[in-house]
Parts: structure tokens; sequence; C-alpha cells
């Protein structure tokens, strides 16, 4: 058994962390300290996003049939995407495909548009078909901690249109959790919000371990909590507390 700290700043770091209209990103200038480039270009992400991203092409985009094509955003070059997309699109599309500056996940490092390795790829919506390596990547991807951050029928909840190209961090195995189920990351959160105590937790099991998932809503600006599992991880959720993984 550990006993663990919580902090109310930490609410706001982490792999988990919900970033949207109504949860805006906190902790942007720590976020830069950890980025690295994506598969050799000159874009930068999370330094655990993109190895795995690293791994995952390695093994299916022999023949660079996929392209980095945008990750981190700073504040700035968020606002400067937003106000362009306003002047060449209009409103309605940049409302549907383009969020907000703080409101970006790209502003996270957690977040990666890739698009199909061709001439004049669009930047903000690169085709990223369903079929040979692009679902192949898919595949993986579940399994490497990443989900398909917008997808059909959820733009209500999202505030974003079906997004094919984008890809979030998450960390497994909330990655396969979330696509097996159907939910958008929304979802995810409301639904482990159910399980507050790692007695009262959600049990996932993969073909090794049985995972011991809930969340611990911050009370004070600073709390203790005893964990029994020998291996967790705790991410903010980017609102009010932090959920707890503990592979068992």
């Amino acid at each position: 058994m550990k006993t663990v700290l919580f902090r109310k700043e930490d609410i706001y770091r982490g792999n988990l962390i919900l970033i949207n209209r109504d949860n805006p990103i906190r902790v942007e200038e720590e976020i830069k300290r950890n980025l690295v480039p994506v598969a050799n270009s000159h874009h930068l992400l999370n330094r655990e996003a993109s190895d795995k991203i690293h791994q995952i092409l390695i093994k299916v985009d022999l023949n660079n049939e996929i392209r980095p094509v945008s990750c981190f955003r700073s504040k700035e070059e968020q606002e400067n995407l937003y106000n362009q997309s306003i002047r060449d699109n209009g409103m309605d599309f940049t409302r549907k495909y383009v969020a907000r500056p703080d409101t970006s996940e790209h502003q996270s490092g957690l977040a990666i548009d890739l698009g199909e390795n061709k001439p004049d790829i669009d930047f903000i919506c690169p085709s990223f078909p369903y079929h040979g390596v692009f679902n192949k990547f898919r595949r993986l991807a579940k399994l490497n901690g990443f989900i398909e951050r917008y997808k059909e029928d959820k733009e209500q909840i999202t505030g974003i249109s079906k997004e094919p190209w984008h890809f979030r961090y998450v960390g497994y195995p909330h990655s396969l959790i979330i696509e097996e189920a159907g939910l958008a990351l929304e979802e995810y959160h409301d639904f482990v919000r159910g399980f507050d105590s790692e007695e009262n937790s959600f049990l996932y099991r993969d073909t090794e371990y049985t995972w011991s998932i809930f969340y611990v809503g911050l009370l004070d600006d600073i709390m203790y909590l005893d964990i029994k599992a020998d291996y967790y991880s705790i991410s903010g959720n980017n609102r009010d507390g932090f959920i707890i993984t503990c592979r068992k």
C-alpha cells in the first residue's frame, strides 16, 4: 500500500485531461518542456505519445503512406489558425473543425493530425481514409493508447465534427475501452465518475492483466489517498479530480 498526495494544480495534468469548449488547457508552458519530434519530422508531441506513434508507424507504414500534419500548437498558433480559418472558410466551417484558442487538444501535446502522404495535403482536414494502412494504423493505435477523438454522431457532445485524421493519446487501457465501447472522451469521463474508490472501481480485463479504474474528486487543495495496487498511474481530469488506473 502507498499513500499518494493529490494537489489541486495536478488536476490539469495527465494523459486523460479533458480539453473542450468547457474545459480549457491550463498548463501550456509546462507542456512545452516535455515535447519531442514525431517520427523524424519537425512536428512536436508529448514524449510518451511520440514514442508510441513512432512504434506504430514502424510496424504499419513501410511505404511512408502516412504523414504527420499537425501536432503541438501554441496558443498563438491556434489563435492564428482559428482567425485564418474564419477569413478563408467562414464561421460555420471553423466552428466544425477548428477549436478556439485554449480549447484545442493540440495545445496539450497529446493530439496529432495524420494525413495520407500525397501532394497538397489539406492542413485542417487532411485525408485519412478507412482502408489499407490507415486502418492498420487505427487497429494498433487503440492498443497503444490512442483514440480517434472526434467521431460521427458525437458532434453534440464534443463540439467538433467528425475528424478521421485526429488522434488523441489517453494511454492504455483507456484507449481500448473507449474504442470498444464507442464513447467520446467526454462520455468516458462521465462513466468513470460512477466508480469512486479502489474497492468500487471499473474492472477491465485484457489478455494479461486486470485493470482497476476509478475517479477521485478533490475536496481540498491537498488530499491523501491510500492505494493498494503495486502498479498505478494518475491523471487529472482538467475539471475537479483525478482518474486512477491500477494494474492487478
